[in-house]
């Protein structure tokens, strides 16, 4: 997993190169890298951030790859840092991806002198073997692929060889059409400032990209990849003022949710309108959702699942990417399959969905992201339109996920006959009040702030919730674990007994989330059980007369099942100013990148 940037053109390649790493280095960081071209190759890489860069003052390039890692194969090193280079230092590369038949390639090059652990060399080598038999660059990269088992991103470049050759499988590239001269990426993030003109390749595409316009070939035939143009606004990108992309990005929900929700309920009719091909009758036949994610997104499911089952009449089961089979005893025309991924590029939800779409069973894509593989590749697929979200951490885009889940559980529940119209008409209008809501929660940060600096010592963290509120616990402890690296666990309530309980003490706050569509009655029972054994708890509850039954007390308004919502924008500031105290990189959580594209 990493960032790739590359461009051609009339204009110097350095600054374009860097400044687009920089803006890809939520996608990986471990190490940084960049190669001009001409009638000679210059890399310079080195282990750090784009910014620790050893460049030189001015480079007359104008044709140029650049790379930020996030390492698979190979401890960051400046060795094992892209591009990587050939035995004759012509040809570099820069890869995203895994080569998974890497050993046998190496032990096919006998002659060849490696400098790195990564898989990714062998690409450089495969090319300049290939450079021995023919002096085009793309004939050479095409062979070279052809030889690769795995997933791969590759954008190459060689001395005295116009432009850049880029190849995609099961890894994302985008192609920018600028005025003076062309870019590859491997998302829109680093292009905005240039060009809105984009296409996205498809796996097995090999292109040419030159500073006169791009080439692709598939099979080795042209084709034509659509151009499309990127609406959102280029400062979407940017941290706009705060410290932090996640804390702009908690900031932004309320507009985050008012976009999912845009143009898809009819106010008159009291029913969502959403933008799918999937028909009524097979809606109706339906006898099994099952909802694929990971992470945040398989979080956002568990709640999605509720809602479906509880609208829609219809048996939903969650599964985790990673570890999803079609399984005996399901009729696939009975049957649909939702990813459901921010990126639309992850890669065990897309190994997921293509098993499902092998045994014929229909696939609906939840994604963020217009263009990716996921929503290609599904027979329909519905965005969850948040923009633009950098921040390892997800945040405003599992709001948006959960709330396109509603949209969709009250779409399936009408085409099915199931909708009654009373619980219809409350849900509707409580999303259409759920950005107030999360903005009121976003209104007690400071509060929040130092509720996390009077417990950011506590040994371990426990969130605790029922129903509705039992993925967003998950979700909390995730949040709090992924950027502060304190050691956190969310399970249902009734579950502390059975175990977790023996980890209580007066050094493991509590977070318990006691909301309506939480079951908080039972869960005050639970809150008891650890207050009586010294831990504090901080506690989020549309509750009211029982402020002084915890140490600390978040409320939120009447929003009924969508309640733990508002209650996970709490959490998302506690584990924020938790993992800011403790001056944590909390755009850059160590180990992690953003877009999971390998398996």
């Amino acid at each position: 997993m990493c960032g790739i940037i590359g461009y051609v053109g009339e204009s110097a390649a350095q600054s374009r190169l860097v400044t687009g790493l920089q803006k890809l280095e939520y996608r990986g960081y471990d190490s940084a890298g960049i190669a001009l071209v001409d009638d000679a190759l210059s890399v310079y890489k080195q282990v750090g951030l784009v910014g620790d860069l050893d460049l030189p003052a001015d480079s007359p390039q104008t044709c140029g790859i650049g790379h930020t890692r996030w390492s698979t194969h190979g401890k960051p090193t400046d060795a094992n840092a892209h591009p990587h280079t050939d035995c004759t230092g012509r040809v570099a590369v820069v890869h995203n991806g895994i080569v998974g038949n890497y050993d046998d390639l190496r032990a096919e090059l006998p002659d060849h002198e490696f400098r790195s652990e990564t898989d990714t060399e062998v690409v450089a080598h495969l090319v300049e073997v290939e450079l021995e038999f023919t002096d085009d660059l793309v004939a050479a990269v095409s062979a070279a692929v052809e030889r690769i088992e795995g997933s791969y991103a590759l954008g190459v470049v060689a001395a005295g060889h116009d432009g850049i050759v880029v190849a995609r499988r099961n890894s994302p590239l985008v192609v920018g059409h600028g005025s003076d001269g062309n870019f590859v990426a491997s998302d829109v993030t680093p292009l905005l400032e240039h060009t809105r003109e984009v296409s996205y390749l498809e796996d097995g595409d090999v292109a040419h990209v030159t500073r006169d316009g791009v080439a692709v070939r598939h099979d080795g035939a042209s084709v034509e990849r659509a151009v499309h143009r990127i609406e959102w606004n280029a400062d979407a990108a940017e941290k706009g003022g705060y410290d932090h992309y996640m804390l702009k990005e908690i900031h932004e929900q309320p507009q985050a949710l008012r976009q999912a929700v845009a143009g898809r309920i009819d106010a008159v009719e009291e029913r969502v309108e959403l933008d799918r091909s999937l028909s009524t009758a097979f809606l109706d036949s339906l006898d099994e959702i099952q909802l694929v994610a990971c992470g945040t997104s398989y979080h956002a499911c568990l709640y999605g699942k509720q809602l479906l089952e509880s609208l829609a009449d219809v048996r939903v089961t969650v599964e985790f990417g990673s570890e999803y089979a079609v399984g005996s005893g399901r009729d696939p025309e009975r049957t649909l399959v939702v990813g459901v991924s921010q990126s639309g590029e992850t890669a065990d939800t897309l190994r997921a969905l293509r098993t499902a779409k092998r045994t014929g069973i229909r696939t609906l894509g939840v994604t963020n992201t217009v263009g990716s593989t996921v929503a290609r590749e599904c027979d329909d697929a519905l965005y969850i339109q948040a923009g633009p979200e950098i921040g390892v951490a997800a945040t405003k885009t599992f709001a948006s996920q959960v709330v396109t889940l509603a949209l969709l559980a009250v779409d399936v529940a009408d085409s099915r006959g199931e909708l009654d119209p009373a619980d219809g008409r409350e849900l509707l209008s409580n999303l259409q009040a759920l950005p107030g809501a999360v903005q009121t929660a976003l209104d007690r940060d400071r509060e929040v702030r130092e509720v996390a600096d009077a417990y950011a010592g506590g040994e371990a963290f426990f969130f605790i919730g029922r129903q509705f509120a039992t993925p967003v616990a998950l979700e909390g402890a995730l949040k709090l674990k992924e950027i502060s690296y304190d050691h956190a666990e969310g399970f249902p309530a009734g579950e502390l007994k059975h175990g977790p309980l023996a980890l209580i003490t007066e050094r493991t706050p509590v977070l318990a989330i006691l909301t309506d569509g939480a079951r908080p009655e039972e869960t005050h029972n639970n809150v008891k059980e650890v207050q009586s054994r010294g831990a504090p708890v901080v506690a989020v509850t549309s509750e009211t007369g029982r402020e002084g039954d915890y140490e600390v007390g978040f409320d939120v308004p009447d929003l009924g099942v969508l309640e733990p919502l508002v209650a996970n924008v709490y959490l998302q500031l506690f584990a924020y100013h938790v993992a800011d105290g403790k001056a944590r990189p909390i755009d850059r959580p160590r180990n992690l990148a953003k877009s999971v594209t390998v398996e």
